[in-house]
This record gives C-alpha cells, structure tokens and sequence, in this order.
C-alpha cells in the first residue's frame, strides 16, 4: 500500500480527494462513501481509503460539501447553561442521535439571557445550520419570525406551547409547579415557600405552585427569587433569606435539585430537621436527589429523552420521512424521598 500512496500533499499544495482516490486505488465517489457513509462499504475498502488519507493528511472539505448538498450536516443547540446536568442530559441525548446519523452539533449557552439567544441565532443562522434546537418556548422580539423565514426545522424543548415556532418537545411547567403544591399540602403543609430563577420556565412553575398551593387552601406563597438557579450556594442563601423574612415557612419547593440541596445543606448547618421542621422538594430528579442525605423529593422530567426526541423530529423531517407529531408531551413525575 505505501508505494502507492504518492504524491504526498506539501505545505504549498494541499492533499485533494482525487490524490486519495489515485493513492487507494479507487474511485472518488468510494473516498466520499468513506468520509460520509462509511457503513456502505467493504471492510478493506474503507481500510484503504483511511489509510490514504492518514498519508497524505487529507482534510475533508466541508463546506464544498455542503454547497454541492445544500446541507451542512450541522445542528444548532441552544441551552441556559451547561454548568447543570438538567440540560447537559438533553444535550447528550440529543448528540447520541445527531452521531448516529452524521451529523455536528453546534452548542450555545444563553446565561439565561434572551438577547443573547438572539444573537446565537444570528450566528447559527449565518453558518446555514440544518436545524436548530431551543430551551423553552418563550424568546426575543423576533426569533420566531427569523427562524420560520430560514425554511429548517426547530423543536422548541422543556416547556410546551400550542403554537411551537415549528415543533415542541417537554411539558408542562405550570403543571408541575401545581402538582408540587398539591404533593407537600397533601403531606400536611400550609406554610409553602418557592425558590427559584428569573427564567421563564421557572416564573411558569412559580404560578402553578401558587395556583396548585391556593387550590389546597394554603397559605400565600413566599418566594425567594436567585440569580443563578444552578447554584448549590443560592440555594443556601436563599433559605437564611426566608428564616429571616418568613420564619413560619414549613415547606419548600425548588425549581432545581441544586438549589434544593443548598436548602439542604443549610437545613443541617442550622439544625432544622428535614422533613419535621422543614420540608423541601426539588425539580429534575438529579442523580444528587437521590444521593443526598436525606434523600430529595423531586419533580422527574425526562430531560435525556427531551433530547433524544427533539433529534428524531428533526431527522425525520430532514429525511424528509412522513410528518412528525408536532408537539409531545413527555410529562413528568413526583418522585417521593425522605425529604418531604
């Protein structure tokens, strides 16, 4: 093989598909067959075109590919933060099923800003990604109508909307927020507290824990509203900012399991008894929550199968495969622990 694996590329003339193909021994639809399907071909065929390309350092071009297509084999993902595992999961649910059909994902992180995921847009769109993948379903001035003009799918996740800017994968927040309420005044509670993040999906669960709290016959809702809802410290702060504010709170829903396990955690350093004096419920249904001493009440939502379902709508419509359901409710679950 390597007396044929000639000319070697130079630093003035850089190695071109129709080197690979001459050093392999093959055609050049065979060498794209190998960067772009290479489970189509013979074992020893696709050893020897890798082997060509290893020798002469060949470097696929992609954007020749792309023009000739008109696809960039590229998704864009737009998250909150990568900081929490809550979207990291979706993330990685959602690349499982981009790789396994060939195409990059392109990820971006919003720090809960919306002109920030505007600008993220812009950009993804610039680079004419196939499709675009979002959290939450409330945006900038703007991002809907420049995302249905681009003409590509986009499945909008954890929440859902009857009018998605295309398609919607999650649940309902509200609902969830309602069903936390509805879990700890069944337990006995009155005195109900919320901590949580300036997030839409969060203010969305805010609402419905006071709604679902009202409809229990609670007391009004106190609420602790942080910075970063990711943060185990917030968490921590947030509980010293109602013992001071609010003494008489006995429950407390989190709108994340990190902010739940700094409540926690600050529960055992002021010894406040978990569940008797102070109970405290989480959202996600992190590994943490059940690791945790005492073991988190969570929401479960399936944040990794969010993701697995958002790529396959947006396969099947780039497939061009029969139209996909346009909104799926994946629901959620309360998951009783020792701590409420």
């Amino acid at each position: 093989m390597s007396a044929r694996l000639r000319p070697r590329a130079t630093p003035e003339r850089a190695a071109r598909m129709q080197d690979v193909a001459q050093a392999a021994g093959v055609s050049m639809v065979t060498v794209s067959r190998a960067l772009n399907e290479p489970d189509k071909l013979a074992p020893a065929t696709l050893a020897a075109v890798r082997a060509a390309i290893d020798q002469l350092r060949y470097v696929h071009n992609l954007t020749a590919g792309s023009l000739a297509s008109k696809r960039t084999r590229i998704v864009a993902a737009v998250v909150p933060t990568i900081a929490s595992s809550i979207f990291s999961d979706t993330i990685d649910g959602l690349s499982k099923v981009m790789a396994r059909h060939r195409y990059q994902l392109l990820l971006g992180q919003t720090q809960y800003r919306q002109e920030e995921e505007a600008q993220l847009i812009d950009a993804f769109l610039g680079r004419r990604v196939d499709g675009v993948v979002l959290t939450g379903v409330v945006h900038a001035r703007g991002v809907r109508a420049r995302l249905q003009r681009a003409g590509i799918p986009v499945v909008e996740t954890w929440d859902l909307t009857t009018r998605p800017i295309d398609m919607v994968v999650g649940f309902s927040n509200r609902a969830a927020g309602e069903a936390a309420a509805r879990y700890l005044a069944g337990k006995g509670h009155r005195a109900l507290a919320f901590i949580g993040g300036i997030d839409e999906r969060s203010a969305a669960r805010l609402e419905g824990f006071r709604a679902g709290a009202k409809a229990a016959g609670a007391g009004a809702v106190v609420d602790e509203i942080v910075a970063s809802p990711s943060a185990v410290a917030d968490g921590s702060q947030a509980l010293l900012r109602l013992l001071q504010n609010a003494p008489s709170t006995r429950a407390i829903f989190c709108t994340n399991d990190m902010l739940a396990a700094g409540v926690l955690f600050e529960c055992q350093r002021q010894g406040i008894a978990v569940p008797q004096r102070m109970a405290v419920m989480g959202f996600a249904d992190l590994p943490i929550a059940a690791g945790i001493e005492p073991a988190l009440t969570s929401v479960q939502v399936r944040s990794t199968e969010m993701g697995q379902r958002a790529g396959e709508l947006l396969m099947r419509r780039l497939d061009k495969q029969p139209e996909p359901e346009r909104i799926v409710d994946l629901g959620f679950e309360v998951v009783e622990r020792a701590s409420a």
